[in-house]
């Protein structure tokens, strides 16, 4: 447990909290006798927590933005696929308890289960640390990847779309180098035209650092 608060930079002050998230319904029903709970409640309450969390943030960032793009943006950062990738990150599946049945039939890798454990974790850190703390993890692992899961920011794209003015262009992305422990890793990539690097950029994540060495590169090819 102290490794996923570790990945989390947060401590629980109440454990059962946090050993309640990770609790899968199978596993509930298989120990009834210990008084184990599922974390299906906690996941109605998570799911609760980061969309308010993530409208709040939304709202506030970009106050041009209409509400349709704003509802898209907003269901593009909290879908199941976007929460797969944070348990990922945190490695959850391994910390899950499961029944044996689901254990064996590869529960750990599911994408619901794991996503719905990720806003049952959420909502332990509101429930034990207030809606400060779940924010924090929430803008960490969430919200800082807005541009990645943003349809009307692919910058690839529209890179893409700017050289191919031109025949005869070829775009290449470039992973230059990596920084941090693995829970907080940061990866550099270069873009390169025609074996010209026009673009560099930092990101938590592959793709989210090929967006952000597009994004220079429109600047750069702009400007």
């Amino acid at each position: 447990m102290e490794k996923l608060e570790e990945k989390l930079g947060y401590t629980f002050q109440n454990r059962a909290l946090l050993e309640n998230a990770l609790t899968h319904s199978s596993y509930a029903n298989e120990n009834k006798h210990t008084g184990a709970q599922s974390n299906e409640r906690l996941e109605f309450l998570g799911d609760s927590v980061l969309g308010m969390v993530t409208a709040d943030y939304l709202y506030r960032v970009h106050p041009d933005l209409p509400e349709g793009d704003l509802t898209r943006t907003r269901a593009a950062l909290v879908c199941e696929g976007s929460l797969v990738e944070v348990a990922q990150q945190l490695e959850l599946g391994t910390y899950l308890k499961l029944g044996k049945g689901e254990d064996a039939g590869g529960g750990r890798e599911r994408p619901s289960i794991v996503a719905d454990a990720v806003e049952a974790v959420l909502a332990a850190v509101y429930l034990d640390g207030g809606i400060g703390s779940a924010r924090k993890i929430i803008q960490r692992f969430i919200l800082d990847r807005e541009e990645e899961k943003s349809g009307s920011r692919d910058y690839k794209t529209a890179l893409q779309e700017l050289v191919q003015r031109e025949s005869g262009q070829v775009l290449a992305y470039r992973l230059v180098g990596s920084t941090g422990p693995d829970h907080a890793k940061r990866f550099q990539v270069e873009v390169e035209l025609n074996g010209t690097p026009v673009g560099a950029g930092e990101g938590r994540s592959k793709k989210e650092a090929e967006q952000m060495a597009a994004k220079a590169a429109i600047a750069k090819l702009k400007g």
